[in-house]
């Protein structure tokens, strides 16, 4: 039986993979670090919920990187010292440490694809020296878009620019250069230059797989200007790692099961059809971003534009403005691109209407407390002659729940009052129009009679009389408060005692 028990002990033991996450503390810390070129380090607790995420991830990353970036973890809750000199606040807190110095936070995905990506970026120089066909043919075969300068000698100061600019995007983008003159030779290059090659899985025939540079000077700033003009072409596949890069722009998105690993010809089917789509428009000088997304991936933001992610096989399309207006594609897609032409046509013309995620307007809204959802909010809170105190709250939150109480009374002790509205929003489940921004709960603001572009964030005291106190110095009219007799007999009843 003794036998058995040993048995079952080392298979048990065979079954527990040891980790590639390597595990520092404050004895050695300082004189391991040192020894990488680039490494990653989370400092973590072992409580922390995020850090119980991250972590299957991190050691998927850690397996990937192996012999190229190590990443190493430190548990804060055994040492102090060490966190407490990074000034290591919150969990898990990651950090770039380059031979042996902090260089800086890592602020990507926490995936182990998004860790993988970002630090394979970072690892090794800023530009790969290209010296055979073969280096030259794995660099551009990879997922993401490849950046390469092709220069006859490397004392060219085209060349210095060049390897300033990727110093200076290499967390975004991959960089290469060659000097080989069979290289050169091979791929016909009888001038300097700059090739962007698009990735080969998303090479179609609607644009060229490669762009060329072709300013005359060669400045860092000329280059970084091509790159970012010219990085995604008429449709990238938007994922976690470059959502970033399309922030802020008019941007349409396909989303459905996009899936470049596993069913990279399904996923072009679709993607060629709203680039046939897109490209008729760009041809025609309208101005739009085009991107397809998994639409599991971005399952939360399908959910934004009040689009299903369970679908079937069909797309669902949207777009976000860079003012945050957004429009839902309602009809479904065709095989034949034709409602997707009807969508951007009527976009085009100014005919959709803005989709706003709204609770229904209440049908009866004369409490002390108004409720706000999208679609009153602008008739109850942008009236020029009202003063309006908004708290934006969420169902679950339970200082919103504490502030309850509190804001009803408030709400009761001003009702007489003509000029002051006092309000809330359920910022869950109702858009959140701009400029108010919201990222915690509650979120308090104040919007001043006739000045309703600039709402004021309320940062005092959440007691009834804070609130009065406030509204006394900031309103525009004098506060016409409640009368509260029954109070004031309990005072007087009091002092006769």
């Amino acid at each position: 039986a003794a036998t058995l028990w040993l048995i079952f002990l080392a298979a048990l033991a065979g079954f527990t993979r040891a980790s590639d996450v390597l595990e520092y503390t404050d004895d050695d810390f300082e004189s391991r670090i040192g020894n990488h070129d680039l490494a990653l380090v989370e400092f973590f607790a072992p409580w922390c919920g995020h850090c119980k995420r991250l972590a299957p991830e991190y050691e998927a990353a850690a397996t990937r990187l192996k012999g190229i970036v190590p990443l190493i973890k430190v548990d804060c809750t055994a040492n102090s010292n060490i966190c407490s000199k990074y000034g290591v606040s919150g969990y898990p807190t990651l950090k770039i440490f380059r031979d042996g110095e902090e260089s800086g936070p890592y602020d990507g995905a926490r995936t182990a694809d998004g860790i993988v990506s970002f630090l394979k970026k970072q690892a090794g120089p800023a530009s790969v020296e290209l010296k055979t066909e073969a280096d030259f043919e794995k660099f551009i075969g990879d997922q993401d878009a490849s950046i390469v300068g092709e220069f006859f000698s490397h004392f060219f100061t085209s060349q210095a620019e060049f390897l300033k600019a990727a110093n200076a995007l290499r967390d975004d983008y991959r960089f290469a250069h060659t000097n080989s003159e069979a290289l050169l030779k091979s791929n016909g290059i009888d001038e300097e230059g700059v090739v962007l090659f698009r990735p080969p899985r998303l090479n179609n025939k609607f644009e060229e797989n490669s762009v060329k540079f072709t300013e005359d000077k060669f400045t860092s700033n000329k280059i970084k200007k091509f790159i970012q003009e010219n990085i995604f072409g008429i449709c990238p596949h938007l994922t976690a790692d470059n959502k970033d890069q399309l922030k802020g722009k008019d941007l349409l998105v396909a989303y459905y099961d996009v899936d470049y690993d596993k069913n990279p010809k399904g996923s072009n089917y679709w993607r060629n059809r709203v680039m046939k789509v897109a490209k008729s428009f760009l041809d025609q000088g309208k101005k739009l971003n085009f991107a397809v997304a998994n639409k599991n991936t971005f399952s939360h933001e399908v959910s934004e534009f009040g689009l299903s992610s369970s679908s079937g096989e069909l797309p669902v399309v949207a777009i976000r403005t860079s003012k945050g207006d957004k429009y839902a594609m309602t009809e479904e897609f065709s095989r034949d691109g034709k409602a997707l032409e009807r969508f951007l046509q009527d976009y085009f013309d100014g005919k959709l209407k803005r989709y706003l995620k709204s609770e229904p307007i209440p049908e009866d809204n004369d409490g002390p407390v108004k409720v706000l959802v999208a679609e009153n909010f602008d008739s109850i809170v942008n009236d020029d002659s009202k003063d309006v105190l908004i708290e934006f709250y969420a169902p679950w939150c339970g200082h919103c729940k504490n502030l309850e109480p509190k804001y009803n009374e408030l709400g009761e002790k001003l009702a007489n009052d003509p000029n002051v509205v006092i309000a809330k929003m359920d910022a869950t489940a109702n858009d959140v129009p701009s400029p108010y921004e919201v990222s915690g709960f509650p979120t308090i603001y104040f919007s001043p009679a006739g000045r309703k572009t600039s709402p004021k964030k309320y940062e005092g005291g959440r007691e009834v009389s804070d609130f009065i106190s406030y509204l006394k110095r900031e309103a525009s009219n004098p506060l016409v408060m409640q009368e509260e007799p029954k109070k004031k007999k309990k005072k007087d009843d009091k002092s006769e005692l």
